[in-house]
């Protein structure tokens, strides 16, 4: 790319900046918000460097695990949380939620649609051999979304049912081109089962989610929550595990599951990790901030140069994720390709799309991150379908997301356009 050109795409970008400018206030008003939530809990538990000592074998009192529960479940607006490294995956500590709390002969039931596609497995069918929901005896059914991309409330009230124990509800957009659900539609989600079954357990995938607005789901009546280290809380430090936060029945339930029944959260040797969960804890806000004014200036540049995105540069943000539709699948390729070239990390690599273990059909993912899978690092992935859409997620600083979807542009062969 020449110089020249180079420019031309610095003065874009300063003038989508002066654009977005309002947008940056909003979402630094609320990482500001986030952040005194955050410190006023470690303040609450005293929270001390002792608390970051390793732990090993089995974990007995390992009192800074136990002070880090109680930390997330204050920030999180729950009675309870139980927070590890031993989640190997966000998808494993949404199964260890819902295997918790589900028997043979309940009924799981998502009102938001069909779920993130490596849930599938975890759902199952009937007989498949593979310890599955179904494979246990966990019936399943969904509530499509409607044309619009919300919940069909009508169709909701229908389809909850005697068997239904566990209502489902993922709240970022997974690879749907729909809305991500903000805190207050899902506060109608809950008011509107509460209203037809209000002993029925409500679960929310967090993924992507935290600290994008005030509040989390367990603080408007969801009763059990599970998200990813790797994503917005661990804050770009921690280096594996989840949470899992809502009712103290509910958590130690699904405790029994990651362990073993009767032991739960009481052992679970943390390895040397409790710092950096502490740190990232810490962090996470403002970093989310960041990638989420990452998200705002990639939304008003190619809405700038007739993209379509979603969501929308102006509209409100509820989770990292940010969507861009393409017209064919080189240019979607070439997106995700310039995504890799800007990282810090593998910047040598080329991403391909590949068959994924959990995905329907290739997806091609850029990851030049410290965190292997570390989706709070700028990163980008697609599966390889129509509509061509990219999902571009996370960025540690604003700069870094800025640079790559310039280098992104770069390599588009749409230069000449601007």
């Amino acid at each position: 790319m020449t110089h020249e050109a180079w420019e031309r795409l610095e003065r874009l970008a300063d003038e989508v900046e002066a654009t977005v400018a309002p947008q940056f206030h909003k979402i630094d008003r609320i990482a500001e918000r986030n952040q005194w939530r955050v410190i006023r809990a470690f303040q609450k538990h005293n929270v001390s460097d002792y608390h970051f000592a390793g732990s090993t074998g089995y974990g007995y009192n390992d009192r800074g695990r136990e002070v880090l529960d109680l930390v997330y479940a204050d920030v999180f607006q729950s009675e309870s949380a139980l927070v590890r490294p031993h989640f190997a995956s966000g998808t494993h500590t949404i199964s260890c939620a819902l295997f918790g709390v589900l028997r043979p002969g309940d009924e799981l039931l998502y009102i938001t649609g069909k779920p993130y596609d490596t849930l599938h497995k975890v759902i199952g069918k009937p007989g498949d051999g593979t310890g599955s929901l179904a494979d246990w005896g966990v019936s399943y059914r969904e509530v499509p979304l409607t044309a619009g991309g919300g919940v069909d409330e009508e169709a909701v009230r229908a389809a909850i049912s005697p068997k239904t124990k566990v209502i489902g509800i993922q709240r970022s957009r997974g690879y749907d081109w729909r809305p991500s659900f903000t805190i207050d539609e899902i506060a109608r989600m809950v008011q509107l089962v509460r209203s037809v079954k209000p002993e029925v357990l409500i679960f929310v995938d967090n993924c992507y989610g935290e600290f994008t607005e005030e509040r989390e789901p367990t603080a408007v009546g969801v009763d059990l929550m599970a998200g990813s280290l790797i994503k917005n809380p661990g804050g770009g430090l921690a280096a594996t595990g989840g949470y899992i936060c809502g009712n103290t029945a509910a958590v130690e339930a699904a405790s029994y599951r990651l362990t073993a029944p009767g032991i739960g959260g009481e052992v679970g040797a943390m390895l040397g990790t409790t710092r950096s969960i502490y740190q990232g804890l810490f962090l996470a806000p403002h970093l989310v901030g960041q990638a989420l004014r990452g998200s705002v200036f990639a939304a008003a540049l190619f809405e700038r140069l007739g993209y379509e995105t979603s969501p929308a540069w102006d509209a409100k943000r509820t989770d990292l994720i940010q969507a861009i539709r393409f017209r064919d699948k080189e240019l979607l390729i070439s997106f995700v390709q310039g995504i890799q070239r800007a990282a810090a990390v593998d910047a040598h690599v080329t991403p391909e799309p590949w068959d994924m273990p959990g995905y329907t059909h290739p997806v091609i993912m850029a990851a030049g991150t410290f965190m292997q899978g570390g989706s709070l690092e700028l990163s980008a992935d697609a599966p390889i379908r129509e509509p061509y859409i990219a999902y571009m997620q996370g960025g540690l600083t604003y700069s870094h997301v800025k640079l790559g979807v310039l280098t992104a542009l770069s390599g588009m062969q749409i230069i000449n356009k601007l």
